[in-house]
């Protein structure tokens, strides 16, 4: 036990033995030096009896054997030693100082060769012996003092202690997107692997722009859906991007597929190699509500800051008055005019020929029953107020080139049926984010309605920067997807980004329900939130104490951050942490990781140089276009003159006439 009565018993055996030492070496010096302390008058008769008896035990029997011994003593007293611990003391020092101490101690047996009188080498021989005696202690000193445990000041951020397994094994399926990486443990850098064994459970990708969320993640799932046969959407942000990569993936890999896919793009920049769409086909229209949705979608995309408003008087009342016309087309002869351009133009007829059209429609005369009153009781003001909003941001959508895409057939959105699936990519352009958003949002939100139900093929719904679309349901199709075989895949810059487009609870239902997160470079809370969902690993922890009388180390394990925020905040591109979701019978014990996604630019580069362009369609000239776009102007006032004129000449419905 460490108590003062034991410490002071030690140092008290230590320096009688250390006072041995030195008398065996004084007595080596008196016997081999005699001339030496004869010429300096220390010699006496009872010394020299004395040395005579002790020189009978064979002690100098041989020149070195009382050095020897001398030593020996000294080194058990180093052994006993315990000196104030130092970190700044190194072995090297030490040893050096016990290296010159041994080399003078025991050379010094030649300066008795030298041609000099006993006095002189005495002398010389007792000073150099002595010194290398005292380096070999002070050597042996500073060895004890020696801090065994360092502490790894080149680790300032702790990333040693902060590594942790992570899973090595190559795990796929049917399903599954597995994406090389390396990873850090201790000091060893090991391959690793992303399994994605379980897509349909949902993927969030966050990263702030240049962290390398799409490179990395985003064009390797999408590659590798369309290897393992999946029908696919892509929205494409930049187009084009990623539409380019799945066309010419596609290209290479359409032969696996049981049934060869289509390729369709929507583009509404290159009319010429766009697919013509109507997102409201009277077929995906089967009851008001879905027109109501259709409405509430459009006019929310337009009108981005009426999410934070839903419920509100101002921003209701135009969504009902869009939800009439849209379902007024879809009943007038079964959905011929059901479409987007109809629905804009439709809008722009003066209120009195309108409101009478709308009324003679039993199920949308509840709907427009307010606006009528209001017209016909010269409330003009309020009027405008609900309806204004709605035709305004309508016409923004008012162009032949939206026009054209918008009015025609040429593809389903029923992307997954198994008996014509489909690779369809719709691009956007960052410039006119506003428009081509909604419309895109709209296309989504009647794609999405399609494809999420039983019997169909596996399908991957890969959103780029999901926060310019207005997708109304997304947390349903992560949800309910995975038995319907749909994989999503969200990419997001952070989680302030939904915040600001949509909610609050919106980024924390994304957050939580997606069973597999990839992290990039972000900060603020969602870092926080993403160290957190992480979780906590044993990391070691070493200190060191240094007062005045002695030096104590603290080694210690404890839980914390195996991902702390500030780390996440200031990872490299393409250093990504996160956690997957497994499945039964096939688990993941290393579910989280923080790694660096493995890609070779240079494969990349060459392979990017041999992609085909998106193919050409169709040949067109901006006359058709122009035509397209006239032709919808003229169905409008087509319907509008001859429904008047029904109306007018049916005793019935000419009470419904309004008049202000």
């Amino acid at each position: 036990m460490r108590t003062g009565e034991n410490e002071q018993g030690l140092r008290k055996i230590l320096d009688l033995t250390r006072l041995i030492s030195i008398a065996v070496l004084v007595m080596h010096f008196y016997y081999y030096c005699y001339g030496a302390f004869h010429a300096w008058h220390w010699t006496a008769e009872i010394t020299d009896r004395l040395l005579e008896n002790i020189s009978k035990t064979g002690l100098f029997s041989y020149f070195h054997k009382s050095k020897l011994i001398s030593l020996g003593f000294l080194g058990i007293t180093l052994l006993g030693a315990q000196g104030r611990k130092d970190e700044k003391i190194k072995y090297g020092t030490a040893l050096a100082y016990m290296t010159c101490g041994l080399l003078l101690y025991f050379i010094t047996y030649l300066i008795f060769l030298l041609p000099a009188d006993a006095l002189t080498r005495g002398t010389l021989y007792i000073g150099i012996t002595a010194a290398g005696y005292i380096l070999i202690l002070t050597g042996g000193t500073l060895l004890s003092r020696v801090l065994k445990l360092k502490i790894n000041h080149a680790d300032i951020f702790n990333k040693e202690s902060q590594s942790f397994p992570q899973e090595e094994r190559l795990l796929t399926n049917e399903f599954s997107i597995n994406i090389p990486a390396t990873y850090q443990l201790k000091t060893r850098t090991r391959k690793s692997w992303i399994n994605l064994i379980n897509p349909m459970r949902g993927c969030l990708v966050c990263g702030q722009p240049g962290s390398g969320k799409t490179w990395y993640i985003l064009e390797n799932i999408i590659k590798q859906q369309i290897e393992k046969g999946y029908a696919q959407f892509i929205y494409d942000y930049k187009f084009p991007d990623l539409s380019q990569i799945a066309y010419n993936h596609f290209l290479r890999y359409k032969h696996r597929y049981k049934v060869p896919p289509q390729f369709n793009a929507i583009i509404f920049e290159d009319l010429s190699r766009t697919a013509r769409c109507n997102p409201l086909e009277p077929a995906g229209m089967t009851d008001i509500t879905d027109a109501a949705e259709s409405a509430r979608t459009i006019l929310l995309g337009l009108n981005r800051t009426w999410l934070q408003r839903s419920g509100d008087f101002f921003v209701e009342s135009p969504i009902i008055f869009v939800t009439a016309i849209i379902w007024y087309l879809r009943k007038y002869r079964n959905g011929e005019f059901c479409t987007l351009p109809h629905v804009v133009e439709l809008m722009q007829v003066e209120y009195s020929k309108l409101f009478t059209l709308l009324r003679c429609e039993k199920e949308i005369e509840i709907l427009i029953s307010p606006f009528v009153t209001a017209f016909e009781n010269d409330v003009m003001e309020q009027l405008e107020g609900q309806i204004a909003a709605a035709k305004i941001a309508m016409a923004r959508l008012s162009s032949p080139e939206l026009y054209f895409v918008l009015s025609g057939s040429d593809l389903s959105l029923d992307i997954n049926n198994p008996d014509a699936p489909q690779i369809l990519c719709m691009g956007n352009n960052p410039q006119k984010q506003t428009v081509y958003g909604a419309v895109l949002s709209l296309y989504i939100n009647r794609l999405i309605k399609q494809i999420n139900k039983k019997g169909k093929i596996k399908c991957g719904v890969n959103f780029e920067e999901f926060p310019t679309l207005t997708v109304n349901g997304i947390d349903a199709l992560v949800g309910t997807g995975r038995s319907n075989l749909i994989a999503t895949t969200i990419v997001i810059q952070n989680l302030d980004q939904v915040r600001k487009d949509y909610s609050r609870e919106m980024a924390d239902v994304l957050m939580n329900l997606c069973g597999n997160i990839i992290c990039g470079q972000v900060s603020g809370d969602t870092a926080k939130q993403m160290s957190e969902r992480i979780g906590k690993i044993m990391q070691e922890r070493s200190s060191v104490t240094v007062n005045s009388s002695d030096t104590s180390v603290n080694h210690s394990q404890q839980l914390d951050l195996a991902v702390p925020a500030s780390t996440i905040s200031g990872l490299s591109s393409g250093e990504f942490v996160g956690i997957v979701a497994d499945n039964p019978g096939q688990e993941i014990k290393q579910k989280v990781f923080y790694c660096r996604v493995q890609n070779d630019p240079a494969a990349l580069k060459k392979e990017h140089d041999r992609y085909k362009d998106l193919p050409v369609v169709r040949n067109l000239d901006n006359n058709a276009v122009q035509q397209n776009y006239l032709q919808i102007k003229q169905d409008v006032q087509d319907i509008i003159s001859a429904e008047l004129e029904r109306i007018i000449n049916d005793p019935i419905l000419s009470e419904r006439i309004v008049k202000k």
